[in-house]
This record gives structure tokens, sequence and C-alpha cells, in this order.
């Protein structure tokens, strides 16, 4: 082989050489471990007598007994309706408070933009558990402030970790934790529409609602598509902020989301193949709705484009 060949060689290959250790740890903490959850899942623990002894307990093959068993599965499915009702109330809050500080810092008006911008965002630095905890203890009626003002004033005192309050209470936590990321993405969208539109737009007489509704807004509809993306993965995966309020309340259970449930078999009961099951499906359905969601707006984009 020539010197130019081996050099041609060399330079083709190179880009493969960079790209290697990223695709090694790629399958090695991703596509492996998903590859090994699907294999279990389509398992199952068979057990022999009274389970003791060696060989009593065996790994036998179940084709889709564990999804068959996880969509029939009352518990499962109880939880994913209340992560829909949780969903209703946190998506349309958290993006429409989102979208409402991005335009209030993207006014001229606003002064300490940078300061404000920060206390909006430092929330969402905040770890999960670590805010659940912080407004868990708030929702308490022995130690919590709020409760002390309004037992002083001589108001109701709602007990928020009980009944259809712990919707909004859980609901809060998300909304505090994730409006300052989604408020970041929109308002970086909002500073890069350029001064000149607005300039045209103050020169038509539009007034700066005006200019919000019908200028800001449908350009950063593709930062708006993004964190709604983002809202439906995290809402379909919400695991810590209950799991952290339920040692404080008996309304929250074990298996209150999907996620929980997941959890609660494959280590309260030690059913890792339903578990594993029940996590693919989980992931299926997330996948199913974000694609569907994603596909459905970029099918408006191309018809009002078309207009």
């Amino acid at each position: 082989m020539t010197k130019a060949r081996r050099k041609s060689y060399g330079v083709k290959g190179a880009p493969y050489a960079f790209l290697l250790p990223a695709t090694i740890l790629f399958a090695l903490f991703f596509a492996l471990p998903i590859g090994y959850a699907l294999w279990l899942s389509l398992h199952k623990a068979q057990v022999s007598g009274l389970g003791l002894g060696a060989g009593a307990r065996k790994e036998v093959w179940a084709g889709l007994e564990n999804y068959t068993d996880a969509l029939s599965d009352s518990e499962l499915l109880d939880g994913a309706l209340r992560v829909v009702g949780y969903g209703a109330i946190v998506i349309p809050v958290m993006l429409g408070l989102a979208l409402l500080f991005a335009l209030m810092l993207d006014t001229d008006r606003v002064r300490l933009t940078p300061f404000t911008r920060l206390a909006i965002f430092l929330p969402y630095a905040i770890p999960g558990v670590v805010a659940a905890l912080l407004w868990g203890f708030l929702y308490l009626p022995d130690v919590s402030p709020f409760y002390f003002v309004l037992d002083k004033l001589g108001m109701p005192q709602p007990d928020l970790l009980d009944g259809g309050p712990l919707y909004i209470a859980l609901s809060n936590i998300a909304v505090w934790g994730g409006t300052g990321f989604n408020m970041i993405v929109i308002y970086t969208s909002l500073r890069a529409i350029p001064a000149e539109v607005y300039e045209a737009a103050k020169l038509d007489g539009a007034t700066p609602l005006q200019i919000a509704l019908r200028i800001k807004i449908p350009m950063v509809a593709p930062s708006l598509v993004l964190t709604f993306f983002f809202s439906i993965i995290a809402t379909l995966q919400v695991f810590s902020e209950p799991t952290t309020l339920k040692p404080l309340t008996n309304s929250v259970s074990t298996t209150w989301s999907p996620l929980m449930k997941v959890y609660e078999d494959a280590f309260g009961r030690g059913d890792i193949y339903s578990a594993a099951a029940e996590a693919a499906l989980i992931a299926v359905i997330t996948l199913v709705l974000s694609f569907g969601f994603l596909r459905a707006a970029n099918s408006r984009n191309k018809q009002e484009e078309a207009r």
C-alpha cells in the first residue's frame, strides 16, 4: 500500500475514530439496557414446589403475557388516568406562565432584566427531590407558615395533601420548577427576532399588546412546540414528586403514577419481568404521543406556509 493510499484511508477513518467513544458509551449505557429490558419483558419466573433450593426458580419464555397483564392491570391504568389529570393542570399553566414571563422580559420597560431572568430560572436548578421536600413541608399544617398565617386570620385551612387538592399540590411543584427552563427557551427565541420587525410594526401603529399577539407569539411557535414536547415527556415520567410526598400523606399510593407502579413491581414485589413490560409500554406510549404531536405540528406549519 502506497503512502498516499494509507493517508487517504486515515483521512476517511478519522470521523469514525472520533465517533467511536460516543458509540461505545451509547451502546453500553443506552442500547444494551433497553435491549436487556425488552428481553426481560418477554420472560417470567417459574417457581417449582416451595421455591426453595437450587433450580426451584427458573426463567422461562413468556411471550407477550407480561404485556397483556400490564394492559389489563387496573393499578397501572388508574395511574395513567391520574397522570393525565396531573398533566392537564401542569402543561397549560407552566407553558402559559413561561410565555408570559418571556414576553414581559422582552419588553423595554422591564428593569433589572438579568436578575429577574435568573430569579425565574433559579427554581429549575434545584433538584426535584429537594423541591418536593421543600413544598411538602410547606403543605403540612403543623409546620407550614402558611397555615399559621391562615389560622391567625381565621381563614379556612385546606388540606392540600388529600383528595382533589393533591393534584394542585403536585402540579404546583412541577410548575414552580419547570417554568424557568421553558421561559429561557422562549425568551431566547424572542431575542433572535430582528429588531427591524418590531420597528416596522411600530411605524404601522401597532401597540405593544398587538406586537406580542400578532408578531412575537407566532414567531416563537417552534419554541412553544419544543417546550410542549418536553413537557409531555416530563409529565408522563412523573415520579420524584409523588414519591417524595408519599411519606407525608396516605393519599399517595405506591402506584400513584405509572413509573411508581414499575418501581413497586421491580423492587417492592420483586417482579422485574412485569416491571420491564410496563416500562416498555410507557416508553412506546411516550414515543407515540410525542411524535404524533410533532407530526401534527409540522403538518400545521406546512399548511400555514402553503397559504
